[in-house]
């Protein structure tokens, strides 16, 4: 995906905005545990759920690219 397809869809697409800020907010939350020395269990646990949770919504992400380039074709 170009970065003029994502800041188009930035701008248009009210759901692909959402996912796209809630990435943002998982990707912040992944950086501050990253940042730590050592990780306990439990941050070991949240450090694999917030990786997941953030590829879920880059998947949801591309599939609205993939409509978005199937609609503009």
């Amino acid at each position: 995906m170009s970065t003029a397809d994502a800041q188009e869809l930035l701008r248009q697409d009210d759901g692909y905005r959402r996912l796209a800020e809630q990435h943002h907010e998982l990707d912040d939350q992944l950086h501050a545990l990253t940042e730590r020395p050592y990780l306990s269990t439990s941050e070991q646990l949240e450090e694999a759920s917030l990786k997941k949770r953030k590829l879920a919504l880059k998947d949801q992400m591309e599939q609205i690219v993939r409509r978005y380039h199937a609609h503009s074709a």
